[in-house]
């Protein structure tokens, strides 16, 4: 019992380290009237000949001062990726591009504070960058490599760029159990979204899944949530709505920018917003059913006008923000209307009662996209056009890890939202065609692991990672020949990757 005191003083000390100088100094007074009550209890036994009325006291004392200090600080996780890819293309003309050897560091520094019960502080800052270069701006002026823009930053932290650290995620979430008397938890929460890297998506990329449904939403995005849990009031297991609601860019002009700092900029494109939810209908933990529904306002890209300026520059931005005019400049872009998005992903995390199968997971995705356009064709297209793709894919334990196999399909006009999805060589699952992944994930320690992926895409029509005007137009790989476009159009691609990666 004596060394069990002396050790819970051992690590209330230890403990209150993480505190701030003015805790600190209470904590030190209370131990050490603790250590004054240890003492004295060493001497003498109470009155009655029994110390456990003092022991629980001195325990109650102790765990007051660990719940205080567990409560006080940040927590931080680091997440460190080393890879390397080797990335090839087949254009349309025939012609060929590779990279045998693109490597990068992908970190993670991952951050939770909860002060109460009630709320939670999450946050994540991220660094990508390739072995030995700066994909940031080359000093012209140009908006940095990966549209890391001032317009847009849908994929700030999952496009290669330099040295600094950026902001991943950062939001609060309040939680609580009940609406009025009702037995029905409920959250809300407010910052930059965890909103890659979501469900299914996050098996190849042996992660926890996010909040969105992966195969139709996988980019950043600054916004808000309120979900609430209808198991309790209707008995089925896992039943949730989620609304969600997110900003993909601003018009706003800088500071400095103008007379008038912040306001609506008439040169620039209009806010680009969404809003839709996100519906569990059931989840028992190996049975699993997500849906999703939005609508997207106000989707930018390039006229025909500015892609035919373009082309008489024959030239693309080394920045990558977009194609060049004659002159140099960067083509303008401009809003063509709003699109609807719609998904239903089905997991299965168990086949079996016992065996392999019982940790074997296979899922089925379908999603659909609908442009509205809005006095400017979208997609190419003055109607209203309808895309779809599904998605099939099992992850089955094999040697201690994970062999994972996927394949997903997208029609003509297929629009995802997926421009954040963890591929080098373009997200497979936005692709107008075929796309087949195979990947083995296997966990060297508790903190490290390897995987080898491989991915593939066949694609039948061109537009699949581009904007919402003109370039993203289907063509198929003759029409772009025929236009002269044949050495700009992509017709297949891999990204064979092998990364070891720390997590703690």
């Amino acid at each position: 019992m004596k060394k069990s005191m002396t050790l819970s003083l051992a690590v209330a000390t230890t403990m209150a380290f993480g505190a701030s100088d003015s805790d600190l100094a209470m904590m030190k007074a209370e131990i050490e009237a603790l250590k004054q009550e240890v003492a004295s209890l060493k001497g003498a036994k109470t009155e009655s000949g029994d110390t456990s009325s003092a022991i629980a006291k001195l325990t109650q004392k102790v765990n007051e001062i660990k719940a205080h200090d567990a409560n006080d600080n940040i927590k931080w996780g680091v997440d460190l990726r080393t890879a390397v890819d080797s990335l090839n293309y087949t254009m349309a003309d025939g012609s060929k591009r590779s990279n045998d050897s693109l490597m990068t560091n992908r970190l993670w520094l991952n951050m939770a504070y909860a002060p109460d019960p009630n709320n939670i502080f999450k946050g994540q800052l991220s660094y990508n960058k390739a072995f030995g270069a700066d994909f940031g701006g080359n000093g012209t002026g140009a908006m940095p490599r990966g549209w890391g823009m001032d317009t847009f930053d849908w994929i700030t932290n999952e496009s290669l760029t330099g040295n600094d650290l950026k902001v991943r995620q950062a939001y609060w979430l309040y939680m609580a159990d009940k609406i009025g008397e009702a037995e029905i938890p409920w959250t809300l929460s407010f910052g930059r979204r965890p909103s890659t890297n979501g469900f299914l998506a996050n098996l190849r990329d042996d992660d926890e899944a996010q909040s969105p449904l992966g195969h139709i939403i996988n980019v950043e995005f600054d916004g808000a949530s309120a979900s609430v849990n209808l198991g309790n009031v209707t008995g089925i297991p896992g039943m949730s709505f989620k609304l969600c609601l997110g900003q993909g860019s601003t018009n706003a002009t800088p500071m400095f920018g103008g007379p008038t700092n912040y306001t609506d900029d008439e040169n620039d494109i209009d806010d680009i917003q969404l809003a839709g939810f996100i519906f569990v209908p059931y989840d028992d933990g190996q049975f699993i059913v997500k849906t999703t529904a939005f609508r997207a306002f106000d989707l930018p890209g390039y006229s025909m006008n500015s892609m035919q300026e373009a082309m008489s520059g024959m030239d693309q931005d080394p920045d990558g923000a977009g194609p060049l005019t004659a002159d140099g400049r960067i083509a303008p872009m401009s809003q063509f209307g709003d699109i609807d998005g719609a998904a239903i992903s089905v997991l299965v995390d168990g086949i079996g009662d016992e065996g392999i199968l019982s940790e074997t997971k296979v899922f089925a995705s379908f999603a659909a996209s609908v442009t509205r356009p809005n006095g400017a064709p979208m997609l190419g297209s003055m109607d209203d056009e309808t895309g779809t793709s599904y998605w099939l894919g099992a992850q089955i334990p094999v040697l201690g890890g994970d062999l994972g196999l996927e394949f997903n399909h997208g029609s003509k006009y297929w629009r995802p939202f997926d421009y954040g999805e963890d591929t080098m060589a373009g997200s497979k699952l936005a692709v107008r065609g075929d796309a087949w992944e195979a990947y083995y994930t296997y966990p060297i320690t508790q903190a490290l692991s390897a995987q080898l992926r491989y991915t593939y895409l066949d694609y039948d029509y061109s537009g699949s990672n581009n904007f919402f005007g003109v370039d993203g137009a289907p063509m198929t790989m003759t029409q772009a020949n025929m236009m002269g476009m044949g050495g700009m159009v992509v017709d297949k691609a891999s990204d064979l990757r092998f990364y070891v990666r720390y997590r703690f």
